[in-house]
């Protein structure tokens, strides 16, 4: 049986701790447990089977395997100590024999994104983020459809454009809508990607901007920062706007949610992973569904493609769209709308349409 692992580390850490210590997890305070997590080792999370294809009926397995640093500390810490705790990580899942490794979160995003981590160790490397990239383009897609708003004539606005996951996104994107705005802290690299998209034929109106303010009048919203703290607040937002979140941690603070009830914030990225899987683990999804960044490894797994596949900066349009047909051959799923890790019912879509007009 094929296999695979998958890199997992904590992001709320008192939470994440508690899944799996909760005794450790309700005695020590953040503070302490960020301290403690510096010299502790990777740790063994759990075994996941019952993953089977849908058109061939192949079954694989895999193992969750945590680096035991936060976002924060990821951000502190020298990268060389970072990249050496996910390679030892990396080294864990060799030793279990896995034949690919998922890099999760944070993880997948430090450093050179992926390039060292699979430099180092002996099995291949993806950091799944051309499947999330696909996922969230169909969640924007599905969520527009059950909003009423029309997707040409729509002013869409990408925070963290300049990224690996946003780039794409707005190529994707630019030939969909009226008018995108690109979002980023560096002021010539926005102007680079809105040069590019101009040069490749992009339909859209491309705009720039260093700051928030465009979000005031988007009626989509795609954002996926690597900040470490949630920078959407309920005062950026327009009312009857669709908010597609995909930044682990979140960009969307959860005010949002408890204030703005005139607009729809849906989790990027949720899929509904094919065959009885069991994960053996509860990292606060339903039974069956993943992060679609997790799905890209299983997919990998499934079709035998023991290769480094998405790692760098530079996620083609065509990765994007041979990961999301191979995926679905496969029979992995975009998993309904989720909106802070609750399932989107017609009622809130029905609900929030209609504050939106008040």
């Amino acid at each position: 049986m094929d296999k695979f692992a998958f890199v997992i580390h904590p992001i709320n850490v008192k939470r994440d701790v508690i899944r799996k210590y909760p005794f450790w997890g309700r005695v020590f305070n953040e503070r302490k447990i960020e301290f403690l997590s510096t010299y502790f080792p990777p740790v063994y999370i759990s075994h996941i089977e019952g993953i089977q294809s849908k058109s061939t009926g192949k079954t694989i397995e895999g193992w969750f395997i945590a680096c035991p640093l936060s976002p924060a500390l990821m951000l502190r810490l020298p990268e060389k100590t970072v990249y050496h705790k996910i390679i030892q990580t990396g080294r864990m899942a060799e030793k279990l024999d896995a034949q690919i490794l998922g890099l999760g979160a944070f993880t997948s995003v430090i450093g050179d994104a992926g390039f060292s981590i699979a430099n180092a160790l002996q099995i291949p490397v993806t950091t799944g983020d051309s499947y999330t990239v696909a996922i969230a383009i169909q969640a924007i897609k599905s969520a527009v459809d059950l909003m009423g708003v029309h997707l040409k004539n729509a002013h869409v606005a990408i925070v963290g454009a300049t990224g690996a996951i946003g780039r794409v996104c707005a190529e994707l994107i630019a030939h969909d809508v009226s008018k995108i705005t690109l979002i980023g802290k560096r002021e010539a690299a926005l102007i680079e990607l809105q040069q590019s998209l101009l040069a490749a034929g992009a339909h859209a109106k491309i705009t720039t901007s260093t700051g928030l303010e465009a979000l005031r009048s988007s009626q989509i919203v795609l954002t996926v920062t690597s900040d470490i703290h949630a920078i959407i607040q309920p005062e950026h937002l327009m009312p009857g706007s669709i908010i597609c979140d995909v930044a682990r941690p979140r960009d969307v603070s959860a005010q949002v949610a408890a204030l703005r009830e005139d607009v729809l914030v849906i989790d990027g990225g949720i899929v509904e992973v094919p065959g009885k899987v069991n994960f053996n683990f509860d990292f606060g999804f339903p039974p069956g569904k993943a992060y679609a960044c997790m799905a890209e490894t299983m997919a990998l797994a499934l079709e035998g493609r023991f290769e480094n596949y998405t790692i760098g900066k530079n996620i083609t349009r065509e990765q994007v769209l041979e990961i999301s047909q191979l995926a679905e051959q496969h029979g992995f799923q975009l998993s309904g709308l989720r909106s802070f890790e609750q399932q989107i019912t017609p009622e809130q879509i029905e609900s929030v349409r209609r504050n939106a007009r008040l």
